[in-house]
């Protein structure tokens, strides 16, 4: 296990299924589009790396990655919209990051909405860049919204 797993133990655990109304809680209160119930059951069953955050026994954050062929694809991070703009995102990411290389990952995938300026902002700051677009990726007001990709090298 890492110094920095080590370092934040108790703040940071595996997500359980009886985390799930909690995180299902801050996903529907960060997104216009929220992941279901069945969407983050199936992440848990199907064996992907599923995080959360805490303070003080409540969770305040989670993150599922998939780690496969050396190769990590982080599907969902998101901080609990009371407690943004504290540096916990980029506690959770540099976390989970973490576990990608001790899981032999050498590189790191994501997606992003074109307009989640303060997610781009976070993804570029950490090493991240930007190698191409997903047309119409992602569900939004008036249609489809295109999805910037992101790429690191761990």
């Amino acid at each position: 296990m890492s110094a920095a797993l080590k370092q934040s133990a108790g703040g940071f655990r595996r997500m359980t299924e009886q985390d799930l109304p909690a995180v299902i809680g801050i996903e529907q209160r960060s997104y216009q589009f929220p992941w279901t119930r069945n969407i983050f059951r199936d992440c848990l069953r199907h064996g992907h790396s599923a995080w959360v955050l805490e303070t003080d026994q409540d969770i305040i954050g989670y993150g599922v990655m998939s780690v496969l062929v050396q190769e990590c694809h982080i599907l969902n991070l998101c901080i609990d919209p009371d407690h943004r703009g504290q540096g916990k995102g980029r506690q959770l990411l540099e976390e989970m990051l973490i576990i990608a290389r001790v899981n032999e990952a050498d590189s790191a995938f994501l997606e992003v909405r074109t307009s989640n300026f303060q997610a781009l902002s976070l993804y570029l700051s950490e090493g991240f860049r930007e190698i191409g677009t997903r047309r119409n990726y992602y569900p939004a007001q008036l249609g489809r919204e295109d999805a910037v990709i992101l790429a690191k090298r761990l």
